[in-house]
Order: C-alpha cells, then structure tokens, then sequence
C-alpha cells in the first residue's frame, strides 16, 4: 500500500507545483506590466532621482518574486555572497549567463545597478519603461553602448554585464565577447566576477519560460576574482577567461544542492 500511496502523491504534487508555477509567472507578469504603467509619470522627474528610484524599485520587485517562489518550495537560493556589492562603486559586475533569470538573481540583490540590456527588451511591454527610466543600456548600437557604459562606470556607477554575450551553450561558459574589457580599460575599473550556478537548464538557450522545469530549481551565487584592465583588451579579456575557468567547472550541474 506504501508503494501504491507514493505512486498516486507523486504525479499530484508534481500538478500542485506545475500550477504554483504558473500563479508565480502570472504574478510576475502581471507586477512587471503594472509598473511599467506606473512609472510612466516618472519621465519628467530628474534623471539622476528617476533611475535611483527606478534601479530600487526593480530590484525589490525581481527579490519579491524569487522570495514567493522559495517560499513556495519551487527555488531554493543562496545569493547572499554578493550583498557585499552594494557597498561598492565604479565596478563593472561580470557574471556568466546560464539562463535567463540570472539577471534577476544578481539585480534582487544588488539595490543600484544598470544593467547592459538586449534591444529586444526595449519593445517588451513587460520590461520596456522600466529598463529604460532605469538608465539601463541597450545593445543596439554597439558604439552607443560602449559610450554609454563607460560614462556610466566613469560616475561611479555598478554595471551588470553577461560578457558571454548570450546564454550559455559550451560548459562552463562561451567564449567571451571583448565589450565588457573595453569599457573596464577606458573608465579605469575593475571587474568584479560573478559566478552563477544552478541546477536545472531551465531558461537556458532555447528554453521556453512557460515550459515547466523539475522543481525544486536551485540557484547559487558567488564572487569569484576581480581582475584589473590590462594594457590591451584582448589580454583583459583572457584574463577573465582563465579567471571563470579556474572557478568554475560547470554552470549547469544537475547535482547542485545547498548545504
């Protein structure tokens, strides 16, 4: 009888965690669309106040929602290592990039940071205003971007960047584009590496946001070395290479617990 109960509680909990996942989206898209809404009127504040303002915002909303889904047994977390980055400035955070929700790890808990973002996220009604009243920086003209990040980490600001340019498709992580180097060398910043590992490839390349993973998903942050620009940027670039290599061996590991 054992055996037989276990064989019925299974498939039920597995639909009991298929709908909690589809309430989170739900949840999530309907917070998302609803701010953008909101924050409209903020276009006519002062830029400076309006992107402080907006940057806290984001990331209470995306630390909301990754708190709901552990509360409700679909995550388990550990993103505390790199609370120690709000106390940083002028510092560009490179991270690897295994799925899509790592944006919302690294912003959940760092308060103030503009992000490098798609073009494509510029027409998504979910994100749209809000990237953009964030001061967030579109990759759509790759010189416009350089400029701008650069002015950006050269005020002091915290720039997030995935250096691999896209997710993850070759463990531990693709080959690095040079962007990122280039505008640690002209701002004069360090780079501050993120390591992010998880246990599902859920979000990764390819996957669907509506198609539901196994749960729990399992998500571990840590900082890895932070590497001053060298003379040249290829060379800043190889050694951020060596840098997330020597720390990681594998981003998406189906073993991954927390202890």
């Amino acid at each position: 009888m054992r055996a037989e109960h276990r064989s019925l509680v299974r498939p039920l909990y597995r639909l009991v965690q298929i709908a909690l996942f589809y309430l989170m989206l739900l949840w999530l898209g309907t917070m998302l669309l609803l701010g953008n809404v909101a924050c409209l009127p903020l276009v006519f504040a002062p830029r400076a106040w309006r992107e402080a303002l907006l940057q806290d915002l984001i990331s209470r909303t995306f630390r909301l929602f990754l708190d709901g889904c552990s509360a409700c047994g679909l995550m388990r977390l550990d993103l505390g290592a790199i609370d120690a980055l709000n106390d940083r400035s002028q510092m560009l955070l490179v991270a690897n990039h295994p799925s899509m929700i790592d944006v919302f790890l690294v912003i959940s808990r760092v308060r103030r940071a503009v992000c490098l973002m798609k073009a494509g996220i510029g027409s998504n009604v979910f994100l749209a205003v809000g990237a953009r009243l964030a001061g967030y920086i579109s990759n759509r003209s790759t010189s416009q971007m350089i400029r701008d990040a650069t002015e950006a980490v050269s005020q002091g600001r915290l720039l997030l960047a995935f250096p691999e340019g896209t997710r993850t498709t070759v463990q531990p992580m693709n080959r690095l584009k040079p962007g990122v180097a280039l505008v640690a060398k002209r701002a004069r910043a360090p780079l501050q590496l993120i390591l992010i590992e998880t246990n599902s490839p859920y979000l990764s390349q390819g996957w669907k946001i509506w198609r539901p993973p196994q749960f729990p998903l399992v998500y571990k942050l840590s900082l890895g070395e932070r590497v001053q620009p060298a003379a040249t940027v290829a060379e800043t670039v190889a050694r951020l290479q060596h840098a997330f290599h020597a720390r990681l061996h594998c981003s998406i590991a189906p073993g991954l617990t927390l202890d």
